[in-house]
């Protein structure tokens, strides 16, 4: 919260990714001219039954599993639009945003508020944490969410290893290191272990200018004149 400039909440707050913006394993990254791009990694924690006013003892139930997840962001559109008090979604939605691991079965997981993430960019360590630094927990990030909109369970992936794109996936917020910048042609690598070191999960892949589509000119933009080719 600090490093992003973000003051304290009263309770948690959240926005939306959509499902076009996830991205499978060995995937390219695909940045928006204009764009500065940062990542974000992250827990992600697949909802596998649907729910709504869940308490925070029976969290547990509606959890299918977890993935390691990496929240793309556009960092000066952000900034643009938070100055402005505009949702943060285009910021937040380009395609290829999201990109996701593969799926962890719960059962695999003893302890999700006990795990480490990193992320490096071309060898090089931006993010390493602990999910419990997170300053709320799963089971209060699953009962608030589902206290303004109901949560949907994955639908008939459970055969695969990749997630479908029908269910909902909580991002649980992401360690120090956010603000750096991924470019055209970086190699990003990224995990989840487990404190002793065991790997549970990877993503691997790579970045590159997008051709086509949204271009972001700040100016343009304070002037209502955003382009798309």
């Amino acid at each position: 919260i600090k490093e992003l400039g973000n003051p304290p909440n009263a309770e948690p707050w959240f926005f939306l990714k959509p499902t076009t913006s996830y991205l499978r394993n060995g995937g390219t990254v695909l940045i928006p001219e204009g764009v500065q791009m940062h990542h974000e990694i992250e827990l992600g924690v697949v909802i596998g039954k649907d729910g709504k006013d869940i308490k925070r003892e029976d969290w547990e139930q509606y959890v299918a599993g977890y993935a390691l997840g990496i929240d793309m962001t556009a960092r000066n559109f952000q900034q643009l639009v938070k100055a402005k008090s505009l949702p943060w979604t285009s910021a937040k939605g380009f395609d290829t945003f999201c990109p996701i691991s593969d799926f962890i079965p719960k059962e695999n997981i003893e302890d999700p508020m006990n795990l480490v993430l990193w992320i490096k960019i071309n060898g090089e360590k931006r993010q390493r944490g602990n999910t419990a630094e997170m300053i709320y927990d799963i089971p209060e990030l699953i009962r608030h969410c589902s206290s303004i909109m109901t949560l949907q369970a994955l639908s008939h992936f459970a055969y695969s290893m990749y997630l479908s794109d029908l269910w909902d996936l909580i991002l649980t917020g992401t360690p120090a290191g956010a603000l750096g910048l991924i470019v055209h042609g970086d190699k990003i690598s990224a995990g989840l272990e487990r404190p002793e070191g065991e790997v549970l999960a990877t993503w691997d892949g790579n970045a590159a200018d997008r051709v086509g589509g949204y271009v972001f000119n700040q100016n343009a933009y304070v002037a209502g004149q955003a382009r798309v080719l």
